[in-house]
């Protein structure tokens, strides 16, 4: 074991920087990880970090949204998070007339902080490995279709009763999460606590929130102030409740202490998150289907979907306003998949993952296990198998369920029942569900004219990408009404469907009738795409199924060569708790560079470009920077900085995440990865992969100079 860390620790130093693959359990730390993470410089006890009996950093770490991390910084419910985590409530409170987008945000008394509609902070309260309890259910269990292993469903009835014989509470804010982990080989129960008052407290401009934006983003250096910052309310006995303009902020049990004494190279960090997800137990068949279908469509459909609506969001602010959260959404995973496959390819990951399943596949020869190799073969005939299914999937999903915004249009099905038996109370309920969703719809963000040019380009590129006798059934309609005529298929869906527009609905809805939705254009449109999106899941059922039996028996098998070499291992990402760590450290990408472990501001002022909107630089920053007028968030020499870089093993999810030093103080929050590190979602390069990082000693300068908003730096705990 010591030979093998030693090993490790050798094998992954460059320029001051070493890392540790993997994503690890929180639950696993003291018996896995803990002896390392001192060797590498942790400096208190593994108890102060994750315990399940006391009050630990674990209790300050919170899933932000449904995707993101953040932390708690103040006693007082005060949260922190990225800028892009906080994007979509940005824009919610934006306007042409109040644009907090372009012109940030900071709330100056509570009164001023803006209630954020459908947003959670969760906290996770137990992390219980259940795994025996579920394997017993599982034996015990009717099982007709052998799926109950991996079904959402049938956990969650697990969890239910784990709960009940258990005695945990739950209600609509404390809530249990069941989830399969290691190719569903093991199983843990998290007890949550969801807050649902959540309030917008501070915002940087894009220009220094997103600064660089399409342009740096996944790459290395970086310059952005990339973070916002909200703020947990309760009711009067600090318990969660829905929005209450009388509720108060969070008295909560653990806040994290801020460091502002710098970083250097060679630092230990380490990072707690719930990063989404990775899938580094794939074998190289997997790998090539990956880069052949979901990031193929990634790449090729938004470069054509982010085009058009870059050019509609240029010709006027509402529009800009409109879409910039679904723009940038998009354009995130749109460069990941370009940079994913370029690196795949760069850094010979398929043979890495071939010499990989070698060792397992020579294991189970040693330990006359053939269960290993036959897991193999099924797995490389079942990929082989589902090759244009999955290609097909992917095309609909991207193209035509994600690209056309009105494939969401409100579902008419059961209107349609209702009309033809005839029943008033059950028309009645119908219309009133079809309104609802109709209003839901038509939200401020949602632009007719955008989503028509839109979906003409995308409609098209759908029909060349898929062989036309595979085209899903509206092309039908388009071949036989419109002569196959794409943009004339979608004028007509804009000029004549009942969701043309909310007023067309509606004057529909006043006398709803059978026959004017089954002629509905954009009700067809819908339907087609749905139905044929689920026609490609249904082609390839037979394989998922065999795939997940397959793939169960891979990771244990993977599981148990570890154990043999004497090395811990990790279950793959699934959005819960997890931590990495690793050391701040530049790297070099490529013969000749060098690229340093650090940013400052001078660097802002390098790449400003006033006709570029990626690259304008307010004027009060400036304004700072020319006076040097930086408080005591400066480093030593005087200077601004801005980002770190540290060899932790991240992904989406981790945005957000708190970065600790050796003590579990905050120095920066975590925002993006490297370019060169995109492989790392299915195969880890220690000398290449990098979190970026916003330091924490420009949050507070943005904070406390550029915005003048220090009551929010005094609520802090600081060591300076």
């Amino acid at each position: 074991m010591k030979k093998a860390i030693l090993f490790s620790l050798l094998t992954t130093f460059t320029l001051g920087a070493q890392a540790d693959e993997g994503m690890w359990m929180l639950t696993d730390l003291k018996q896995q990880n803990a002896a390392v993470m001192y060797d590498l410089g942790l400096d208190l006890n593994i108890d102060q970090v994750y315990s399940p009996d006391n009050v630990s950093l674990k209790d300050a770490v919170v899933h932000f949204g449904r995707g993101c991390t953040g932390e708690v910084i103040s006693s007082e419910g005060l949260v922190l998070t990225n800028h892009h985590c906080g994007y979509g409530y940005i824009q919610q409170h934006s306007s042409v007339q109040h644009d907090y987008l372009t012109d940030g945000f900071w709330a100056m008394t509570r009164e001023q902080e803006l209630p954020c509609d459908g947003l959670t902070i969760t906290f996770i309260d137990r992390i219980l490995d259940v795994t025996d309890f579920v394997k017993d259910r599982l034996k015990k269990d009717k099982d007709p279709e052998g799926l109950n292993y991996l079904s959402p469903s049938y956990l969650e009835g697990v969890a239910k009763r784990f709960a009940k014989q258990e005695k945990i509470k739950t209600d609509e804010f404390h809530v249990l999460e069941l989830k399969p982990f290691y190719g569903a080989n093991k199983y843990y129960l998290f007890v949550k606590t969801v807050y649902k008052d959540i309030r917008m407290v501070g915002a940087p401009p894009s220009s220094i929130g997103k600064f660089g934006a399409d342009t740096d983003n996944w790459m290395w250096p970086r310059h952005c102030g990339d973070f916002s910052m909200f703020r947990i309310y309760a009711d009067k006995d600090g318990k969660p409740c829905n929005y209450d303009s009388q509720n108060t902020p969070l008295k909560v049990k653990k806040h994290i202490t801020i460091n502002l004494k710098g970083i250097q190279e060679g630092d230990f960090t380490f990072v707690m998150g719930f990063p989404g997800h990775n899938w580094r137990y794939m074998i190289s068949d997997e790998v090539e289907e990956r880069m052949q279908t979901t990031n193929y469509m990634r790449h090729h459909v938004r470069d054509v979907r982010l085009k058009a609506l870059g050019e509609e969001m240029a010709k006027d602010a509402k529009t800009r306003i409109q879409y910039a959260a679904k723009y940038a959404s998009s354009a995130n995973y749109w460069k990941n998949a370009i940079g994913m496959n370029e690196g795949l390819i760069r850094l010979n990951v398929l043979d890495t993952k071939k010499a990989q399943q070698e060792r397992l596949l020579a294991y189970g020869e040693k330990t006359g296990n053939p269960e290993y190799r036959e897991a193999f073969n099924a797995i490389r005939d079942i990929v082989a198998k589902r090759h244009d299914a999955v290609y097909h999937k992917e095309a609909i999903h991207e193209a035509l369920r994600l690209g056309t915004e009105f494939s969401k249009i409100p579902a008419t099905g059961a209107l349609k029942a209702a009309l033809q038996k005839g029943k008033k109370k059950d028309i009645d309920q119908a219309i009133e569900t079809v309104r609802k969703e109709g209003k839901e719809f038509f939200n401020k963000d949602y632009s007719p004219a955008v989503d028509r040019k839109v979906s003409k380009l995308l409609i098209a590129l759908y029909a060349k990408l898929i062989p036309a006798e595979q085209h899903i059934s509206i092309f039908q309609v388009i071949n036989n009404q419109f002569n196959g005529n794409v943009e004339a298929f979608v004028d007509a869906c804009f000029d004549t469907s009942i969701f043309r527009s909310a007023d067309a609905m509606e004057a529909f809805l006043q006398n709803p009738d059978v026959k004017t939705l089954e002629n509905d254009l954009m009700v067809q449109y819908a339907t087609s795409v749905e139905e044929g999106y689920q026609a490609t899941s249904e082609a390839m059922k037979a394989e998922t199924n065999a795939y997940n039996l397959a793939h169960k028996t891979w990771v244990a098998g993977m599981m148990e060569l570890k154990k043999s070499e004497g090395t811990p291992i990790y279950p793959d990402a699934n959005s819960t708790l997890r931590l990495t760590y690793g050391k701040i450290g530049s790297y070099e990408p490529a013969d000749g560079k060098e690229y340093l472990y650090y940013t400052t501001l001078q660097g802002v002022m390098e790449k400003e470009d006033p006709n570029n909107p990626e690259f304008v630089v307010p004027a009060k920053l400036k304004q700072l920077y020319e006076a040097k007028d930086f408080g005591p968030y400066a480093m030593a020499d005087g200077r601004m900085p801005i980002c770190f870089a540290t060899a932790t093993d991240n992904t989406g999810g981790n945005s957000g995440s708190p970065v600790f030093n050796s003590k579990g103080e905050l120095i920066g929050t975590g925002f993006d990865r490297n370019y060169e590190g995109l492989t790392g979602d299915i195969a880890y390069q220690p000398t290449l992969q990098r979190a970026a990082c916003v330091d924490i000693r420009y949050t507070l300068f943005i904070i406390d100079k550029y915005a003048g908003a220090g009551h929010l730096v005094k609520e802090m705990t600081i060591i300076k």
